[in-house]
């Protein structure tokens, strides 16, 4: 080589070597390579672990797995605000993509390599390096590259306030190797925030940003019925859009005997037809061919409606699976962006007519608890009187919290007598006088003077189990409220842009609690479309906590503010929390193989069944 081209060579060599060594060392020692990590504990699986142990390696595949999914679909696309994505997709990339890490489905706040087979980060947390799997494949054979990565990261976060929350703190992602990306932070000491990154789905940039059939460009900021190029266990086979989608396994999976994957995602095919309704869902199931896995969620039809032909046959059978997971909140939510809801004191007395002891009695068989915490299960919800770190917390805040919080441990009221209720009607009645309300002709009349009226939404008739009885409780007090049931799309669009007074919805907290709590509480994403602060909550102290939880510098720390934040939120009163059942209750037809030891952490690993060709042939007939 000519000693000019040798020295360009050199300096161009050297060049590279600088950058990489300087994003390697911004925050420090890189540190060793890992094949997963969890956030408290220590990891359960070592580094290319064959399979998870409730899954069985030797699982058969084949057969079809028939699901049912109820309000419709219009978009391919679930990482948009817009649409309503088709089952079997979500948010985190469902069946159709994979992503960096996998989370364990038998350990809380651990994951695996999946793309990515490795990350590292500096003691500071200052950034996160993944290594991708030279193995990784999107369905159409070409590789998963670095440049996927980038381009994921930048369209989730300007497309999703999920993702903008979520990840709000990665100010750049850049290619540092063959096969790396670096993520740069603008905060250290967030423990999570390296470990979380692998729950990015990654699509394909060559895909999206390439001509359709149509001759226009893809687009990701908008829906679509496009069938989208993939990379996870199943791709779209056929559908019709709103009625029905059909996925079938891809044969050549590259992930396929991965220890997060083997023995997993055995079907065939996958069948999704959308109904009506949850009744309706309940037929079908019942008939066979339609649904062929039930997850019941009404206690009245898990006690009395289990005597159909094919249970007494045999032909279905039904178990409680115990988890050791958190259980889900489940509450209505009050919208605080509307003049009514803004005076805690009229939420407060709002909350205190919710009579579950009379309906877990009447309408659950005494089967469900209720919740009372949005941390509920474990050690992270607040009980009994602040005490220690928690009350330490709390007194930076005395002043700006309400009072209570220091004096009274938050409770429900218990309602099991007509006296009971006579004095919470008594104890809300006080509360809204307070709040400048007058009862006036039988009617309650706000400080303007006007009828105190609440609609609550839903989506589904069986809503009226739940509303219709808390209704007839407010009636007493003067208040004119209602449900309003509406179709799915309307329902979306009505949550998307908070055009709701008081509606029921669910969700799981994580143990290990951080950057997505950004998302449930801070005042920014209650003010963005689409985002899931349903209650609108805009309190500087419930910003200053979440933030301060997403830096906590060890797990003693994080249970302490996590703590404080819950009874902060519970002394708020946003919501009127509702119920839980510590099992998950399912019922299935019996061509599903069901492994035993299935994980407490989760209940139910449905990924982890397969179908029995034989007994498959023999209901067919």
């Amino acid at each position: 080589m000519p000693p000019r081209l040798l020295c360009a060579f050199l300096s161009l060599f050297l060049l590279a070597a600088g950058i990489k060594a300087q994003a390697q060392t911004a925050g420090g020692d890189p540190g060793e390579w890992r094949h997963g990590a969890t956030l408290f504990g220590e990891l359960k699986y070592a580094d290319r672990f064959d399979h998870y142990d409730h899954a069985n390696p030797q699982a058969p595949k084949g057969g079809i797995f028939h699901q049912v999914a109820s309000g419709g679909f219009d978009s391919f696309n679930p990482f948009i605000v817009r649409g309503r994505a088709a089952p079997g997709l979500t948010y985190a990339g469902g069946i159709l993509w994979d992503t960096l890490f996998d989370q364990s489905i038998d350990q809380p706040s651990a994951a695996y390599g999946l793309i990515a087979e490795a990350f590292r980060y500096p003691a500071d947390f200052s950034y996160a390096t993944y290594r991708i799997d030279d193995r990784a494949r999107w369905h159409d054979g070409e590789p998963i590259t670095p440049e996927d990565v980038i381009w994921s990261l930048e369209v989730l976060k300007e497309n999703h306030p999920l993702y903008a929350n979520y990840y709000r703190n990665v100010v750049s992602a850049e290619r540092t190797g063959a096969r790396e990306v670096t993520f740069r932070f603008d905060v250290t000491g967030n423990r999570e925030l390296p470990l979380i990154l692998g729950d990015l789905p990654v699509l394909p940039k060559h895909w999206w940003t390439a001509v359709g059939p149509d001759g226009k460009p893809r687009d990701i900021s908008q829906p679509t019925t496009e069938p989208p190029l993939g990379s996870g266990p199943y791709r779209i086979k056929t559908f019709t859009t709103g009625q029905s989608v059909t996925y079938e396994r891809v044969a050549d999976y590259w992930a396929a005997d991965l220890g997060p994957r083997r023995g997993r995602f055995n079907f065939d095919e996958i069948r999704y037809l959308e109904f009506a309704d949850q009744n309706a869902e309940w037929e079908a199931f019942k008939k066979g061919g339609i649904e062929d896995l039930w997850r019941e969620n009404r206690s009245q039809r898990w006690a009395e409606e289990y005597n159909f032909p094919a249970f007494v046959k045999g032909d279905v059978k039904r178990n409680a699976f115990r988890t050791d997971g958190p259980e889900p909140y489940q509450a209505y939510y009050f919208n605080t962006r509307r003049a009514k809801f803004q005076d805690r004191r009229v939420r407060e007395a709002l909350q205190l007519l919710f009579d579950f002891e009379t309906m877990n009695k009447n309408l659950f068989f005494g089967l469900y608890t209720r919740t009372d915490s949005y941390f509920e299960g474990g050690e992270l919800q607040s009980q009994g009187l602040p005490q220690g770190r928690e009350l330490e917390i709390l007194e930076t805040y005395r002043g700006r919290i309400d009072e209570r919080v220091f004096s009274e441990p938050f409770t429900l009221p218990v309602i099991n007598a007509p006296s009971d209720t006579r004095a919470v009607q008594r104890r809300a009645a006080k509360l809204f006088r307070e709040a400048g309300y007058t009862l006036k002709g039988g009617k309650l009349l706000d400080p303007s003077g006007q009828p105190f009226k609440i609609e609550i939404l839903g989506d589904d008739p069986t809503d009226e189990r739940i509303a219709l009885p808390y209704i007839e409780k407010l009636r007493p007090l003067g208040i004119e409220a209602s449900l309003r049931i509406v179709d799915t799309a309307q329902y979306k669009n009505r949550l998307d842009n908070y055009d709701f007074d008081l509606v029921g919805t669910v969700f799981v907290q994580s143990l290990s609690p951080g950057n997505e709590q950004r998302e449930y509480w801070s005042a920014s994403a209650g003010k963005v479309p689409g985002g899931r602060n349903l209650a609108g909550i805009s309190d500087p102290v419930v910003d200053d906590l979440v933030e301060k939880i997403i830096v906590a510098t060890d797990r003693d720390e994080l249970v302490a503010l996590t703590r404080a934040l819950d009874r902060v939120l519970k002394f708020g009163f946003y919501t009127i929390p509702q119920w839980h059942n510590p099992e998950e209750w399912y019922a299935w037809w019996r061509q599903l193989q069901i492994p035993d030891n299935q994980p407490g952490y989760t209940g139910l690993d449905v990924w982890s069944i397969w179908i029995d060709a034989d007994v498959e042939k023999e209901l067919a007939r």
